[in-house]
């Protein structure tokens, strides 16, 4: 699905504010998106900002002329994109935007554009940063930030942007669409904690980070029904040697996590939404003790694999913590 589809089938408000502030001309000089994990919302941040800078916008950009095709290759000089996603926000990257908008455009329109992607992995510094530009934007100088935890932002940058907050789509929606896809139904299931459009979910289940994520947690969960000793082994022998990097880390645990959160389920009789994984559900939350403790312990080590920590290290105490008492 394309971004303005999305936008105007899913994001109603957000689609015809800013249509309206194009046609009437009354622009905000910083925008927030604010959504939750797996919303386009990098995506979204960008095509609102070609809808600037197109030739032909219809208000919003065609996605088809120079201009567009230029921004969609990275090769727009007066479009700067930080993705915290990728690195944590400095106060060396917002410099660097301020140090290049403070000289003329580059580009005939004359309109400069930067995008800060999750902002709240901005340092205390960046965010001071951030906020003098915030409040002293140059002339035709647009921000759009976006925020996956609107909650970790500080009101004074609340209140220099016009927020636009995602709606959520109901998950099993999401799931129906990735099926239809062609998606199998474990990864519409489990992806759909990961991703809130099920075209997004199609394409990262044919990823290596994913099948390797999944053929691990896979693996893990067998080995935790046999017992405590067993899991600890199969984490140090097979599942840690195919966690080669941080990225595909934060997946596994993630869907981990997500597992637990179906245990959680059926120990208060509610439904699940791993339904692929019913029988080994059922079968774990009678051996494994502890278990709303292991979510928790599970959440806070996803904010531990972001650090600089030992990942092998973290795996083994981790699957070591969730499976202690285990019949």
């Amino acid at each position: 699905m394309q971004i303005k589809e999305y936008l105007e089938k899913y994001q109603p408000i957000v689609y015809k504010t800013f249509t309206n502030a194009l046609l009437s001309g009354r622009l905000s000089h910083a925008y927030l998106l604010s959504g939750h994990t797996g919303m386009p919302l990098k995506e979204s941040a960008i095509f609102l900002a070609k809808s600037l800078l197109c030739d032909n916008p219809s208000p919003l950009a065609c996605e088809k002329c120079i201009t567009c095709l230029r921004v969609d290759e990275g090769n727009y000089a007066d479009l700067m994109i930080i993705d915290g996603e990728v690195d944590k926000i400095k106060r060396a990257d917002v410099e660097r935007i301020m140090n290049n908008f403070d000289k003329t455009a580059l580009e005939e329109k004359g309109i400069m554009i930067y995008i800060l992607h999750l902002v709240e992995t901005m340092t205390a510094n960046t965010v001071n940063t951030i906020l003098k530009f915030l409040e002293e934007p140059g002339k035709n100088v647009y921000a759009f930030l976006t925020t996956e935890n609107e909650s970790k932002i500080l009101p004074t940058i609340l209140s220099r942007t016009q927020i636009f907050r995602f709606n959520e789509r109901p998950q099993q929606e999401v799931i129906d669409e990735a099926l239809s896809y062609g998606v199998s139904n474990e990864d519409a299931e489990m992806l759909s904690y990961f991703y809130n459009d099920g075209e997004t979910i199609k394409a990262f289940a044919q990823t290596p980070e994913y099948q390797a994520a999944i053929n691990a947690l896979n693996e893990q969960l067998e080995a935790m029904l046999i017992n405590a000793d067993n899991a600890i082994y199969v984490c140090q022998r097979h599942i840690i040697p195919q966690i080669k990097d941080r990225n595909i880390a934060k997946i596994y645990v993630k869907m981990l996590t997500n597992v637990f959160q179906d245990l959680v389920n059926i120990s208060v009789n509610q439904d699940i939404t791993l339904k692929s994984y019913d029988k080994i559900l059922h079968e774990l939350s009678g051996i494994l003790k502890n278990i709303d403790k292991s979510l928790i312990i599970l959440m806070s080590t996803i904010s531990k694999i972001e650090l600089n920590v030992n990942i092998p290290l973290i795996l083994d105490h981790l699957i070591y913590e969730i499976t202690k008492g285990a019949k």
